[in-house]
């Protein structure tokens, strides 16, 4: 329970401590958007580095520096809440993530999330979802990389990932942005399978090689669901047989 307690004192200190460079990106919004979201980005990857650290969290990266640059789109497996933590500071370039509309509830927090461009969806309600996936079109045109994990909630099950919802690379589609499909293997370890412990864990993060969508066909688009699914359950599979 240490490392539990530790990473959440750290947490509040963190979130009350940050109000004042709350204020700063404010006034960053007002000279330039991009800057706003970049410093807010490097704070809260700051934050997120030292959950890790409290955590005895290891991380093992592979293919990061295949990442194409400019705008991508991010599509992780999701096991665990720290899947975020781990990999918003892996992030190459402006970043906003895509989280369920239920973290708006913890303040502070959702303000740095909103200050970073990520957005929240209301899975519920289809309406919402499509201004949602409208507004990352609009971010990615704009030179900002979108995470999204297509699963849609976190995998709880024994299957490698679980059923990838389409709608997620409509972002792609509608940009021809590179899709870079991440995988995630052993995070769950960490928090989840020994609830409310932390235990001392290490993760790997594989960056599989990206996909490009500029001139894709049709067909090919249609594909990509089920393509990359099977990608990152072959490249899971895989990872997790080796350690």
């Amino acid at each position: 329970m240490v490392r539990f307690i530790l990473c959440a004192v750290w947490t509040v200190l963190f979130l009350i401590l940050s109000l004042p460079l709350v204020l700063i990106a404010l006034i960053l919004q007002i000279f330039s958007p991009m800057a706003r979201a970049k410093y807010s980005q490097v704070i809260i990857s700051g934050a997120f580095k030292v959950v890790t650290f409290l955590a005895g969290t290891k991380i093992v990266v592979n293919g990061r520096e295949s990442i194409p640059d400019g705008a991508v789109l991010y599509t992780p497996n999701h096991r665990s809440i720290f899947d975020i933590i781990i990999t918003y500071p892996l992030c190459k370039g402006q970043t906003g993530y895509v989280a369920k509309k239920e973290t708006k509830k913890f303040p502070i927090f959702s303000w740095w999330m909103s200050l970073m461009n990520c957005q929240f969806l209301d899975r519920k309600d289809l309406r919402s979802g499509l201004k949602m996936i409208n507004k990352c079109i609009d971010l990615v045109k704009k030179g900002s990389s979108i995470c999204i994990f297509p699963e849609g909630t976190r995998n709880k099950g024994t299957d490698p990932l679980l059923e990838f919802h389409s709608g997620s690379f409509k972002i792609a589609e509608k940009t021809g942005c590179p899709i870079v499909p991440v995988c995630i293997i052993n995070s769950s370890n960490v928090f989840e399978n020994q609830f409310p412990k932390i235990k001392k864990t290490t993760v790997y993060v594989n960056y599989l090689p990206a996909i490009e969508t500029a001139g894709m066909s049709r067909d090919e688009i249609k594909g990509l669901t089920d393509r990359i699914h099977d990608e990152l359950e072959k490249a899971y599979v895989e990872k997790t047989a080796e350690i």
